[in-house]
């Protein structure tokens, strides 16, 4: 069968784009392994897929820390409210919470992946499931795809097949090999947005804290900050996680350390005030049970064999000494990092379809005719946040309406 073009990839980037070129009058075909569309779509933002940051582009870009200047002319045609609005218009109604996270009203990802799925179907976009095996070319320039259901003519192929992360809903790297076979150049790709394992045993023994309000710094080796934030961490098994921990890592790079100021609302002098006063409350209990206001329960011990102070040492016999050393360890609480968890357990893949490779404003190949990418497979990754569903929606955006022309 001939269509006008295919998309490969039934993810966000890809139902996006299908429905943008459709919507201009392409027939088009939107190609899908999985039994389903939208797999990895439905659990993002723990089922309540974060759609998008109701911000200006210029945040957007901020928070792109890899090759954000590439998405300039994507974003202008496709804002983070345009595509509030695209939702809006498709009866999933949003709404804006804490750090101008986009969330469905419904709190349901589900809604998300409705909204996409009628947009399909008005649009007219035949979707089918099939495994595609080849692009096919024919003198240098895009003529169809090869399937696991047969071949089919097209005059341009929008590749959006995502990264590597999350591989169980599809992302195995299906397009890197399909672009590299055309001439592509794939960045090494590594997890990005991913937890970070840990030295010691201290992590562990606060398994399953959770820290809403703490400053966080990665340090490299040399002492250079190369990320610095404020808001939640967890404690985990292999060691810690969260907002904060998931976006340092994608600046993560040789020996790197954490230092944790747990109590960023206090500067030193008042600090030490509130542990004066807290001594003085609690003078005559030991200083596991002294720092029962100060600190969770489960970091207490971990502190205090920081600073050298048995748990069971009275708190009115607790030092000058001490002190300094105890304001230290909390505004200062040093981790170090072993690397990274396996690009399977990521949130998103750092690395991909060179981006000198691809023109900006077209998402068309500069190798291929006809040949264009959407969403995860370029190399351009950022925070959490709901910009790396913003950088789907665009790149599509772009794709879409660069087909149709």
């Amino acid at each position: 069968m001939k269509y006008d073009g295919i998309v490969i990839g039934g993810g966000p980037a890809g139902m996006f784009a299908a429905i943008t070129a459709a919507r201009r009058g392409q027939k088009v075909l939107l190609l899908e392994k999985n039994g389903r569309l939208g797999k990895k779509l439905l659990i993002t933002g723990k089922g309540r897929c974060n759609i998008t940051n109701n911000c200006d582009n210029q945040t957007v870009l901020n928070n792109t820390p890899r090759n954000g200047r590439f998405l300039y002319s994507a974003l202008d045609g496709c804002s983070p409210q345009d595509v509030m609005a695209f939702f809006e218009s498709q009866g999933c109604a949003v709404k804006t919470e804490r750090g101008d996270r986009v969330f469905p009203v419904s709190d349901r990802s589900q809604s998300v992946l409705e909204a996409l799925q009628k947009a399909l179907r008005q649009a007219g976009v035949t979707v089918m499931e099939a495994c595609a095996q080849q692009i096919l070319t024919q003198q240098g320039a895009v003529c169809g795809v090869k399937t696991s259901r047969g071949s089919f003519q097209a005059g341009w192929v929008i590749l959006a097949t995502g990264g590597l992360s999350y591989p169980a809903t599809g992302s195995t790297g299906d397009g890197f090999a399909m672009a590299q076979a055309l001439g592509h150049t794939v960045t090494p790709c590594q997890g990005s947005l991913v937890p970070l394992e840990t030295t010691g045993q201290d992590c562990q023994a606060m398994q399953g804290l959770s820290l809403r309000n703490v400053g966080v710094k990665l340090v490299n080796s040399k002492g250079k900050v190369l990320f610095k934030d404020f808001g939640e961490l967890l404690f985990t098994h292999f060691g810690v996680s969260g907002p904060t921990v998931l976006s340092a890592s994608a600046h993560l790079k040789g020996e790197c350390k954490l230092l944790l100021d747990l109590k960023p609302a206090l500067e030193e002098a008042k600090l030490e005030a509130r542990i004066l006063r807290d001594l003085d409350t609690y003078r005559n209990r030991t200083m596991e049970n002294a720092l029962t206001d100060l600190l969770p329960s489960s970091m207490i011990p971990v502190v205090l064999r920081r600073i050298g102070v048995d748990g069971s040492l009275q708190a009115n016999s607790f030092t000058k000494q001490n002190r300094r050393a105890l304001i230290e360890a909390l505004k200062s609480f040093s981790i170090e990092i072993t690397g990274k968890r396996p690009v399977e357990e990521a949130i998103i893949t750092s690395g991909g379809i060179k981006v000198s490779q691809i023109d900006p404003k077209t998402m068309a190949s500069k190798l291929v005719p006809g040949l264009y990418f959407a969403g995860e497979i370029i190399d351009c990754d950022a925070y959490t946040g709901g910009f790396n569903l913003q950088i789907a929606w665009a790149t599509a955006y772009a794709a879409g309406s660069a087909v149709s022309a």
